[in-house]
């Protein structure tokens, strides 16, 4: 017969266990060399950091304090080997990068994460400092490609919780074959004429939810491209910037899908686009299909509702081909607001694979003051409710 003696304090062992086993343990890259002076390379340190977290049994913490911390080429946190079952980087300073673009301008990636898994990125600021790398583009020039900002590869259950991204060489923050990513309270910003800076890009992803970001920047706010799967995107501020973007899709014969998009509650302030899908026009497999718009706030905004799948910017080698991309089931329900052009809802499809079950409900969009007008190429649908421009479809 067991006693109450008896177990009390086989239980206080228990709970002893249990509380050594899951606390967090915390690496300071300060202790490992880091200087937070913004002059003397912090990547072996954080290097370091990352090492120990990764093999330590209990979740781990690595902690970046207050000041600004060169990491002066492209670095990899590899979480292919980890024994930790959640790792969080904790930054309340900056990781910058040098100000000379070749250092990190001829990587793919500048921070990149690969098969990792119950990772968490919480504050701070990363600095790429890509000016003088679009000055390069900008003279014509030849100039490296640039480098993302952030991209993680080939990972799961992943968090990024109220990161400020500046002035990045290329994408600031990019998902690759990822699963499970949530991003909230993120901020991005680089100027309007800056090249090829993507807020948020995605790729071949799925289950990734965005949640209250702002997004200033030279191209798309956030691009969905080929591979993506149940994306919700809410609460989203973005301009300058080409909108949020569903493509470009189209460019491979063989080309995974999008589908099951959902878009809620964006505004968008003085962007070249605001809900756009975007397909070359050539032969694919590619399609679009279950995408919903719902709640858009437009603020002087040149393309507001675009459908494009004749996508050939600046006009330079546009194939010019019947489209493979099959675009249906789209919603655009109470999209309101001011349009900078007279065409606001513009839906320019092509013959070979036109656009089938496209709704717009509840859409009252101004030009000037007056209602602007709508635009249909081969685009089928229905419309109901408040409708200002006038129905195409």
């Amino acid at each position: 017969m067991v006693t109450k003696l008896n177990i009390v304090p086989v239980l206080m062992i228990f709970l002893l266990f249990q509380y050594s086993y899951s606390a967090k343990v915390t690496y300071n890259v300060l202790s490992f060399g880091a200087k937070a002076n913004g002059r003397l390379d912090s990547r072996s340190a954080f290097l370091k950091a990352w090492g120990l977290a990764c093999n330590s049994t209990n979740p781990a913490i690595i902690y970046v304090p207050i000041g600004r911390y060169l990491i002066g080429s492209a670095i990899t946190f590899s979480g292919q080997t980890c024994k930790s079952k959640a790792i969080t980087m904790k930054i309340d300073g900056t990781l910058v990068a040098p100000s000379t673009y070749n250092a990190v301008g001829n990587a793919q990636v500048w921070i990149k994460f690969y098969r990792t898994n119950h990772v968490t990125i919480s504050g701070g600021t990363l600095d790429a400092q890509g000016s003088s790398l679009w000055a390069c583009k900008s003279s014509g020039k030849t100039c490296p490609k640039g480098a993302t900002t952030l991209g993680i590869y080939h990972s799961q259950n992943i968090v990024i919780s109220n990161l400020r991204s500046l002035n990045s060489q290329m994408f600031h923050i990019l998902l690759y074959a990822c699963t499970n990513a949530k991003l909230q309270g993120v901020s991005i910003s680089a100027p309007g004429l800056s090249p090829n800076t993507d807020g948020i890009h995605l790729s071949s992803s799925t289950g990734v939810t965005i949640l209250n970001s702002k997004i200033s920047t030279g191209d798309d706010c956030i691009s969905i491209g080929p591979g993506n799967s149940n994306i919700w995107i809410e609460k989203v501020v973005c301009g300058p910037g080409h909108g949020i973007s569903i493509g470009s899709l189209g460019w491979d014969v063989i080309e995974a899908g999008v589908q099951n998009v959902t878009v809620k509650t964006a505004t968008f302030i003085g962007s070249d686009n605001g809900l756009r899908i975007k397909t070359w026009a050539r032969r694919s497999n590619g399609f679009v299909k279950d995408v919903v718009f719902q709640h858009a706030s437009m603020v002087n905004v040149k393309n507001p509702i675009l459908i494009d799948a004749n996508y050939c910017p600046n006009n330079e080698n546009c194939p010019n081909q019947v489209s493979g991309v099959k675009i249906s089931n789209v919603l655009y329900e109470d999209v309101h607001g001011t349009s900078a052009t007279r065409v606001a809802v513009k839906f320019d499809c092509r013959k070979g694979k036109p656009c089938t079950n496209i709704r717009l409900k509840d859409v009252n969009l101004k030009y000037a003051g007056q209602p602007a007008v709508s635009s249909c190429s081969f685009a089928a649908g229905t419309a109901s409710g408040l409708l200002q421009p006038t129905s195409c479809l």
